[in-house]
This record gives C-alpha cells, structure tokens and sequence, in this order.
C-alpha cells in the first residue's frame, strides 16, 4: 500500500505543488511556475538517474507543461486546474477492464465474491468519471477557492467514503455466504 501511496504522490507531484503553493501564496502564475519547474525537475532527476518512467508520468509531466504553459500564455488558470480531470478519465478507462480489482482484494473476498469485486470495479470507475467531470466542472468556474476545497476534500471524502462502503458491503456479503456455506 505504500508503495502505491509513493507512486501516486510522484505521478501526481506537480499537481500537489501547484495546489500547495497556491493555498499559501494565492498566487496562480507563481503555483503554475512552480509546478512547471517542479515536473520538469522530477523529469531530469528521473532521467540522470536512469529510472524507467512509466505512461503515467510522461502523461502527467506532459499535462503539466502544456497546461501550465497554456495557464501561462492566457493568463487563464482553468487550464491547469482542469489537469486532475485527465488523470481521473485515464484512471477510470484503466478500470473499465473486467476484474481489475481483484488483484487489490484479500484472497477470502477474491474467493467468496468474485463478481462483487467486479461489480465494484466498474462502480469504481464510475465515481472516476464522476469526479473528473465535477473537476472540469469546478475548473470551468475558475474560483480557485472551490478548487482548491474539490481537490482536496471533496476528492479525497469520495474516495475515501468509497472505499469504507466498499469494505463494510464486501464484510457483509462475504460473512452471508460464509454462513450460508457452513451451514449447508
């Protein structure tokens, strides 16, 4: 889980610099600097030290220098602050994939419902193309106030309650048809 958590910061790294530097200074053009200079430093680092980078970051690294860059020229901030959007549609389409999900189970909820796992799979993708389209949504608004309370609560709250619903409906019908099978 760790490793996941330090995957997702590196991947997502600008987009978590741009957000804090902005709530600390306010300042849009600055926070895109930054975050910029930021991509492009996580990217050279990478390099020199001959790291294999995968999709993910050549994606987020290039989003980030078109967008910002986009941000840069017109003066407009909805361009960066719709970039989380892509990575949610891009997680979402990775997880259209039947039983993507089953990996990430214990193995009594993998062996107990299997096509309860799937079905959250594709629930799962659903709140991704949710939430990308509510931060497109929020960009679009361009009050960076919202953005910045979006990205980091409302995001991270459905994620999370996801996840908790996820746990308590999985606990609940994997211990019916423990049940159900012991008592057969």
């Amino acid at each position: 889980m760790k490793d996941v958590f330090a995957k997702l910061g590196q991947d997502f790294f600008s987009t978590i610099l741009f957000l804090v530097l902005y709530l600390i200074t306010g300042d849009v053009v600055l926070a895109t600097c930054v975050a910029i200079a930021g991509a492009i430093a996580q990217f050279v680092r990478a390099r020199i030290k001959g790291e294999r980078l995968d999709a993910m970051t050549y994606a987020s690294f290039g989003l980030v220098v078109v967008l910002g860059g986009a941000t840069l020229l017109t003066n407009d901030p909805r361009f960066v602050l719709a970039k989380p959007s892509i990575g949610h549609f891009a997680i979402g389409a990775i997880m259209l994939r039947k039983g993507w999900a089953l990996r990430y189970v214990p193995p009594i909820v993998k062996d107990t419902i299997p096509d309860g796992v799937v079905i959250a799979g594709y629930a799962w993708a659903a709140l991704m193309f949710a939430l990308g389209a509510g931060t497109i949504g929020v960009a679009l608004s361009g009050d960076m106030k919202l953005w910045a309370f979006y990205v980091t609560v409302v995001l991270t709250g459905a994620k999370v309650a996801a996840f908790v619903i996820q746990y308590v409906v999985f606990r609940v019908l994997v211990t019916r048809r423990l049940r159900a099978a012991a008592a057969a």
